[in-house]
């Protein structure tokens, strides 16, 4: 499958940054939304380089889809936006985080989007990314 588009689309909404920061949980991030691990602590000691920082980027994505080939056999073979929304999903919140959404997983398996759309909302993730969550569920439910 080619993500391209879904990539692109990861990168507008992480948002980029050549040195680290704090994001909205106060966790240290770099580059497109790249979370630092313990044994990554170089990367606070200077501005990276955006080819190094965009090498990043495609090991988190390829980590992301070998969570969502791992755990979400059953959505395979559903459309390919119902498979982009739970890609984009895990890289921003990870595969726990999005295991936790048990209800909007059950409505997409069950051709409920306007219902998972609904669990979606009704969450802490769009408490506190909603411009971004809200994005998704158009592209999600309309594009």
């Amino acid at each position: 499958m080619d993500y391209r588009f879904l990539k692109k689309r990861i990168k507008k909404n992480e948002g980029f940054s050549y040195t680290a920061y704090k994001d909205q949980l106060g966790s240290p991030t770099i580059g497109y939304g790249h979370l630092i691990k313990s044994n990554e602590k170089h990367l606070f000691l200077k501005k990276q380089s955006k080819a190094g920082l965009n090498r990043l980027f495609e090991e988190d994505f390829n980590k992301t889809l070998i969570s969502f080939n791992k755990h979400f056999k059953k959505l395979k073979t559903r459309s390919r936006k119902e498979n982009e929304l739970i890609i984009e999903m895990i890289f921003q919140i990870g595969i726990k985080g999005v295991l936790n959404f048990k209800k909007m997983i059950k409505q997409i398996e069950d051709n409920n989007n306007h219902l998972a759309a609904l669990e979606m909302v009704d969450s802490l993730w769009y408490l506190q990314t909603p411009r971004r969550v809200d994005s998704l569920i158009k592209y999600f439910l309309y594009k």
